[in-house]
């Protein structure tokens, strides 16, 4: 695969190999198009004059990944403002509904990069060996230029919260 970057991340002290580019605060959030199964595709270009969050999970059953969610869940209900929160993963659409309806969470919608890895290679939080997506953190403004990124060193630790949260509460 193009674009690979060796030990980008760690796995319990295990090095993982990220597909895609690494992406930095200024970048032009690159374009993406998902295919959600039964539901219509998703894209950057659908998310027009919001500031987005994209909150990136290995998957939505794990532990870590289900804490992050209800943290940035509950955290952002205090902000409002044009803002719209995702979870990416590579989960079938259907997990995302079923997990977060079962948790009351309302604000955050799922984004499902199960089929092509679409999401993954494009904003290189793809994992080469896993075919799941690394934990990450992306904070995109109105005009789709990324203000906060987070690639988090050791998968299994949760993102830095406040950092993305203020970013985000400097944008709404």
């Amino acid at each position: 695969m193009s674009n690979e970057r060796e030990a980008a991340v760690t796995l319990k002290g295990n090095p993982i190999t990220l597909v895609g580019p690494e992406l930095k605060v200024g970048d032009k959030a690159p374009d993406f198009v998902c295919d959600q199964g039964l539901a219509p595709t998703i894209s950057l270009s659908d998310m027009v004059g919001k500031v987005k969050i994209f909150n990136v999970l290995l998957s939505i059953s794990t532990p870590v990944c289900q804490a992050q969610t209800r943290k940035f869940n509950e955290e952002l209900s205090t902000i409002g403002g044009d803002l719209e929160a995702y979870i990416v993963s590579s989960d079938l659409p259907m997990s995302h509904k079923t997990w977060c309806g079962a948790e009351g969470i309302e604000l955050i919608k799922g984004i499902a990069d199960y089929k092509d890895n679409v999401f993954g290679s494009t904003y290189g939080v793809l994992m080469k060996d896993h075919k799941l997506l690394c934990r990450a953190v992306f904070v995109i403004d109105k005009e789709n230029i990324i203000r906060h990124v987070e690639y988090v060193s050791e998968i299994s630790q949760e993102p830095d919260y406040d950092k993305a949260l203020s970013v985000i509460k400097g944008l709404v």
